[in-house]
């Protein structure tokens, strides 16, 4: 009696912002296979994107550990952040989430001003990573509340951002439009010994229709008056960084990650500016996964016309279509563009919402809903299968 060989799952979801991380949505997806295909095997790849929870999900994957380090927040409040020190071979390395010292989630909705808020609590993680001997360090963009072009992680490591009359300009975005020159001669001496790699989305631009204040602005709580002013200061900023250190980087892919964290970063300090992916999937192992697996889900929270942009569900898909794998979608909303999806490598994508709830419920019960949304999805699949045998059979029979 011939064995049959079970169908094998790879499940590899971004984490849900501000409901479910990456490990309780690949988790949930799980669940809801088991449901109907029991004796599946199922590779649980949970994926972060450098936002919020990369640290942790990086130390766990790579047997390290995260470090606690209280710093100043976005609106310059004390918060509780942390860094990871990854595992593994090679120097010493550390894994920085800007979200975890300067996220959107740290600004108060009724503080919501990206020109106001300050990247300085990500220098303060990037100066305790150089304390705890680590000569690598990764930073993580994404899910910031700031437009601050790094300015502020800048002054944490020493340098002072001057105006006109010598002075250092306010924290913020707004006041980086007074900025006429960057003094480095006090800047942490480690950084010069130190490989400091962005990871982020290539995508994001410093200044124009595509820069941080234009697209990001908005969404960080900038009126369009706000959004105008922050352009006129990054522009103004990407001045002063050519003239201390050397590149335009108004238009440099990366540059606009976190609100210009990348291009602060860069032309300060030299960091490199990398796919976020080719960065941090290279510790999942991600591809030799989805070459032994029958059917890929991933998932995130939005799937629009954003998402073949750098999001999660298209680098996932990507890297499936190299080995021919069919890939599933799922996502708490379905947005404008989300179509052009299919052109990203995505066969099919799938709501979790089976009907209009109030958003704190669908937030309450995510965990049932992607679980739910995946039995659905898997019956599914499962049914046209078996047309397909079926039309097979009939066509051998003929």
């Amino acid at each position: 009696m011939t064995a049959i060989t079970p169908l094998r799952f790879v499940v590899a979801p971004s984490g849900f912002k501000e409901s479910l991380a990456a490990e309780a949505v690949a988790s949930a997806i799980t669940a809801g296979l088991r449901r109907v295909v029991p004796g599946a095997v199922v590779d649980s790849v949970p994926l972060v994107d450098g936002g919020e929870g990369s640290a942790s999900t990086l130390a766990a994957a790579t047997e390290g550990a995260l470090v606690p380090v209280r710093v100043t927040g976005p609106v310059g409040d004390p918060v509780d952040a942390h860094f990871a020190l990854l595992g593994g071979s090679g120097p010493k390395t550390a894994f920085v989430e800007m979200a975890a010292a300067a996220g959107l989630r740290l600004v108060p909705p009724d503080a919501r001003d990206p020109g106001l808020t300050t990247t300085r609590g990500v220098g303060e993680l990037i100066r305790a990573a150089l304390d705890a001997g680590c000569r690598r360090i990764l930073v993580g963009c994404g899910d910031s509340g700031t437009c601050d072009g790094g300015a502020g992680a800048l002054t944490a490591l020493g340098a002072r951002a001057l105006d006109a009359a010598g002075e250092p300009v306010a924290d913020g975005g707004y006041a980086l439009a007074g900025a006429v020159e960057l003094d480095m001669s006090t800047v942490d001496e480690r950084m010069a010994e130190t490989e400091l790699v962005v990871a982020c989305n290539p995508h994001n631009v410093l200044t124009g229709p595509s820069g941080v204040a234009t697209v990001f602005g908005p969404q960080k709580g900038a009126s369009h008056d706000q959004v105008a002013a922050l352009e006129t200061a990054m522009t103004q900023w990407a001045k002063v960084l050519e003239h201390r250190c050397g590149p335009d980087l108004r238009l440099v892919a990366g540059g606009g990650a976190s609100g210009g964290l990348g291009a602060g970063l860069a032309g300060a300090f030299g960091a490199r500016l990398l796919s976020r992916f080719d960065v941090l999937l290279d510790h999942t192992g991600l591809d030799a996964r989805l070459a032994d697996a029958d059917l890929v889900i991933t998932a995130e929270g939005a799937i629009d016309f954003q998402t073949p942009r750098g999001k999660v569900p298209a680098e996932v898909a990507r890297r499936a279509k190299r080995y021919g794998k069919p890939v599933i979608a799922l996502a708490g909303t379905i947005g404008r563009g989300a179509r052009a999806t299919h052109d990203a490598g995505i066969d099919a994508y799938a709501g979790i919402l089976a009907a209009p709830v109030p958003l704190t419920e669908a937030i309450e019960r995510a965990e049932e809903l992607v679980a739910d949304a995946t039995e659905r999805a898997i019956r599914l699949v499962l049914v046209g299968s078996a047309l397909a045998t079926v039309a097979r059979v009939a066509a051998e029979a003929g």
